[in-house]
């Protein structure tokens, strides 16, 4: 389906993440940065979304006038592992079609801050896009957050659950702002514009 193909419904963009402060600055958690960033952009505040496990904010993504998109962002408050059920109650609520879902999550295969979006796909062991996967298929939007490869023999849940280093963090805004950037493009300019301008 051709995301740009009814301008006029709502994006659902979804910041993966775990609730609570322990858990704020972790690798895991830079798509609830990155949404955090998008509300700040579009002057809202997250607050609980009536029934659904989650946070949102509503506004609006782009230039004044028909250029802009209706979004919705989202921080589940269900754990990573538990998404899909409140991302999924809220593409309902919102009437979202699937296309027009937008995933923002670490992923462990691509170098530290660097991007990637895309279309579909595997889930790549990530549990969030697991959930989200299993609750509604597979073709909603993704854009993947580097965070590389755990060190030596560090095991992976251990290192996503960790917070960024100390000489990540020195460039960890600039990188939630690019990212932040890629989600805009991606929603009023579609994938090919995003890819190309923001996948490196």
């Amino acid at each position: 389906m051709d995301v740009m193909s009814d301008p006029n419904a709502p994006w659902l963009v979804v910041g993966l993440g775990n609730p609570g402060p322990e858990y704020a600055m972790n690798r895991h958690n830079v798509g609830f940065m990155v949404a955090d960033l998008l509300a700040e952009r579009i002057g809202g505040r997250f607050k609980r979304a009536g029934k659904a496990q989650a946070q949102v904010v509503e506004g609006r993504i782009g230039p004044p006038g028909p250029g802009s998109r209706r979004v919705v962002l989202a921080k589940p408050m269900s754990y990573m592992n538990l998404s899909g059920g409140p991302v999924n109650a809220l593409r309902d609520f919102y009437k979202v079609p699937l296309a027009n879902v937008v995933a923002v999550h670490d992923e462990l295969d691509i170098d530290y801050g660097v991007l990637r979006s895309k279309l579909g796909g595997g889930d790549n062991g990530h549990n969030g896009l697991k959930s989200m996967t299993k609750a509604m298929g597979a073709d909603y939007h993704r854009v993947r957050f580097g965070i590389g490869r755990p060190p030596g023999r560090m095991q992976v849940a251990d290192f996503v659950l960790k917070d960024f280093a100390s000489a990540e963090r020195k460039e960890l805004d600039y990188f939630v702002d690019r990212a932040a950037d890629a989600v805009e493009c991606l929603v009023i300019d579609g994938l090919e514009r995003a890819q190309s301008t923001y996948n490196s």
